[in-house]
């Protein structure tokens, strides 16, 4: 038998589908710096060619990946009856927010690849919303796509914090070090960072992102009332 055509069995034997899907459950349990090759052939209990008939290196599946996580969760987004497209655009926005903070790996790849098909939806699932509103239409553009920044932008910040973490250092203790730090500077200098530095040591990071987009949706709702 050939090598071409053992090759492609060994790919009529896997799907793309498949491939990433695998490398879903692989980058939750090890993250993206413990994510290799070697353990996704050892999942799919597959050599790396068949792998590579679908995807052309580790960057492109991690991509796929990350916009797989993005349609999963829009799939699984329910309409609600009767609720205003402000309303929609929170749940929208906490829906995402939880998927990617479920999946920690996958925001920084959401912003670097825009242009892949699940998070372009997004972004129309965000522009279709404030078309329902009554801004104008030369508003919607700068609108949907700082909803889209903003909602992505803080999964990632969040994310690359976790990322300068020592091993075995979870959050809070993080967190708690980076507070201590702030409370010891000068209050004379910084006489604001060291009156919150205790609130940073124990705020939910939930909670802190629904803040900013109460206060995104705010500023919609008062350009709509122009």
């Amino acid at each position: 038998m050939s090598q071409t055509r053992s090759r492609g069995r060994r790919a009529d034997a896997l799907s793309k589908d498949v491939v990433v899907h695998a490398a879903v459950e692989l980058l939750d349990e090890h993250g993206e710096r413990g994510f290799t090759f070697k353990l996704l052939t050892e999942r799919l209990q597959t050599g790396a060619g068949a792998v590579y008939w679908h995807v052309a290196n580790r960057d492109e599946l991690v991509y796929l990946a990350a916009d797989h996580v993005i349609g999963v969760a829009l799939t699984g987004l329910s309409a609600e009856p009767g609720a205003d497209p402000e309303t929609r655009l929170r749940t929208l926005a906490l829906h995402i927010y939880d998927t990617l903070d479920r999946h920690s790996w996958a925001a920084p790849h959401v912003i670097a690849a825009v242009t892949m098909p699940n998070t372009m939806l997004l972004l129309e699932r965000i522009g279709g919303l404030l078309t329902e509103t009554r801004l104008p239409a030369e508003r919607h553009f700068a609108l949907a796509t700082t909803i889209f920044i903003y909602l992505t932008s803080v999964t990632a910040q969040d994310t690359a914090r976790a990322a300068t973490a020592e091993p075995g250092v979870d959050r809070d203790a993080m967190l708690g070090e980076e507070a201590r730090r702030w409370a010891a500077l000068d209050p004379a200098t910084f006489p604001f960072v060291t009156r919150i530095a205790a609130d940073l040591g124990h705020h939910d990071d939930r909670d802190q992102f629904a803040t900013g987009l109460d206060l995104l949706l705010d500023g919609l709702r008062a350009q709509e009332g122009r």
